[in-house]
């Protein structure tokens, strides 16, 4: 198969889009690509300061690389969870973003989860009952608390995710199934921020597949960590993702279609009359000072309260 834009091999045919590229202009293509979705849905421009969650897989790689070639100032947060399991999770993932970041001469900020709260993830997960058997509830909320509070402390303009359209369309799969109005009301290539201490986000990969930042990661040599988080084993999200991989394979193009008309549904007013969508004030919490609905501390606060309350016990 050829290039659509030369007579050169293609090396990767996306179907979905009727589209075949050579080595070169896939390389072009998936930058010119994210700049378009970076300014259609208004995430930043280049006058912005921009936090790059960085986890060393490859999505998280490739838009940072990406991002730097499109001329923007984008920094990069590592967050050390602490997860061990057959191999040192955590140790190499963090491994691949100090290398990443050594070699392209960028900013690397690493949060040591151990550090802060005198625990791992798994830990906390064990001493907890809210995290016993999903150590990913406990997990999602500590990456959320860190990333919101270093970009919004580090005067970060936006914080910006790899989340792809395989990530985005698990995760609308799984809120539509269950009809969880507030979450699908959030979900969105942008998340804006406010004055009471949340950061803006944004996910300028929504709109890819995986398997386009795998061949971008690939052509481009950019090294990155292979393996799944041992604790992810069994997540819904994974299931999820079967099952629309196998939908894909029968109807090329069906992740994209759902996610698109998922936003177009938005755009058209969905969920703005529901009731429940009604925000809640916030304020900020005793101990940390970061944004919180509750009337004393954040959930961030009393989790690792708990942990650090059942530490001492034992």
């Amino acid at each position: 198969m050829k290039c659509r834009k030369c007579d050169n091999k293609a090396v990767i045919n996306m179907r979905q889009h009727k589209l075949a590229l050579c080595s070169h202009h896939y390389l072009s293509w998936l930058p010119e690509k994210t700049e378009h979705f970076i300014t259609k849905y208004k995430m930043f421009d280049r006058a912005d300061r921009i936090l790059v969650a960085v986890s060393g897989g490859k999505d998280s790689l490739v838009l940072w690389d990406v991002l730097q070639q499109l001329g923007y100032e984008a920094d990069g947060l590592y967050i050390d969870l602490g997860i061990d399991g057959e191999y040192a999770y955590s140790e190499e993932s963090k491994r691949y973003s100090d290398e990443f970041a050594n070699s392209n001469n960028l900013k690397l900020i690493v949060a040591e989860v151990t550090k802060m709260e005198g625990a791992s993830i798994l830990k906390a997960a064990s001493l907890t009952h809210r995290g016993k058997d999903k150590p990913c509830s406990i997990c999602g909320l500590t990456k959320r608390h860190i990333m919101n509070r270093v970009g919004f402390e580090g005067n970060y303009d936006v914080l910006v995710t790899g989340h792809n359209l395989d990530d985005e369309a698990a995760l609308l799969f799984g809120n539509a199934l269950n009809w969880q109005v507030g979450y699908l009301a959030r979900q969105g290539p942008v998340l804006d921020g406010n004055p009471n201490g949340f950061i803006k986000r944004a996910k300028p990969f929504c709109r890819f597949y995986e398997r386009e930042t795998a061949a971008y990661s690939l052509l481009r040599g950019i090294d990155y960590i292979y393996e799944e988080c041992p604790s992810a084993v069994g997540a819904k999200s994974i299931y999820f993702k079967e099952i629309l991989n196998q939908m894909e394979m029968d109807r090329p193009g069906t992740k994209l279609q759902f996610y698109l008309a998922f936003l177009r549904a938005k755009e058209n007013g969905a969920f703005t009359s529901d009731p429940g969508l009604i925000e809640t004030p916030l304020r900020k919490c005793d101990s940390c000072g970061q944004p919180t609905s509750s009337p004393d501390e954040c959930a961030y606060c009393r989790m690792w309260g708990r942990v650090r309350e059942r530490m001492e016990a034992n």
